[in-house]
């Protein structure tokens, strides 16, 4: 393009650009031929939308809004992926770079593996390994309250975005406590936990749990405490 073709290009991106759908930008990392933590978390995303065995089967908007012709999506790719992502990496773009670059990020050491409990797989190319370990860990939650969890209407919480993020903070508690970092317990391990906690399928109501911030520590903290009773 000679310069006036660009400038044209630069002044109509810059005086009508709009804020781009964090899913949409995460979708396009399928695009991307290097690893990158995104493209793990997008990859795992999309694996669990597809798999008709999967809890979070066409439950996922990929757009981050809703596909037609789908009534039961129920969180967004982008809440997906950031939930994932933090126990993958801290710093993301840089681990993206590293791989652009031909290399492969550091490994986390012990104790930062407390924290990135799915980093080393990552970097082991271990993306399926990971993948198993969210399908297990949800597929017991769908087994211990499925009601709760296939519910559409209003006022169920734990199959949306405040019961998944809920939830996901409980998963580094409940896999570190069955096992330790690289090992993919099954299902029934996680059953085991969640068999402990004293709640029923019409518990999980915005009432009890209430949208935002609050209502996700309540419920993290009220599945905590069964790991707290059951180490004493």
């Amino acid at each position: 393009m000679d310069i006036a073709e660009q400038a044209y290009i630069f002044s109509t991106v810059n005086l009508t650009q709009t804020k781009v759908n964090r899913s949409l930008a995460y979708d396009l990392f399928d695009l991307a031929k290097v690893p990158s933590p995104q493209k793990l978390c997008h990859n795992v995303a999309v694996a669990l939308d597809r798999d008709e065995k999967s809890p979070f089967y066409e439950k996922i908007k990929r757009l981050g809004v809703a596909t037609p012709g789908r009534f039961n999506e129920m969180i967004t790719q982008a809440t997906f992926v950031q939930a994932l992502m933090k126990y993958i990496s801290k710093t993301e773009m840089q681990d993206r770079n590293v791989y652009m670059l031909g290399k492969v990020p550091k490994k986390a050491e012990a104790a930062e593996l407390q924290t990135l409990i799915f980093r080393n797989m990552m970097i082991e190319g271990r993306d399926t390994d990971i993948g198993r370990v969210v399908f297990n860990y949800f597929d017991a939650v769908r087994k211990r309250w499925p009601s709760a969890w296939s519910a559409t209407g209003r006022g169920n919480m734990l199959n949306k975005t405040n019961g998944f993020k809920g939830l996901m903070r409980f998963l580094r508690d409940a896999y570190l406590h069955l096992t330790g970092p690289g090992v993919v317990p099954p299902r029934k391990d996680f059953e085991r936990i969640f068999a402990r906690v004293n709640l029923r399928d019409e518990d999980f109501t915005t009432e009890r749990f209430p949208p935002g911030t609050s209502g996700e520590v309540k419920l993290y903290n009220a599945f905590c405490e069964i790991l707290d009773v059951e180490r004493k």
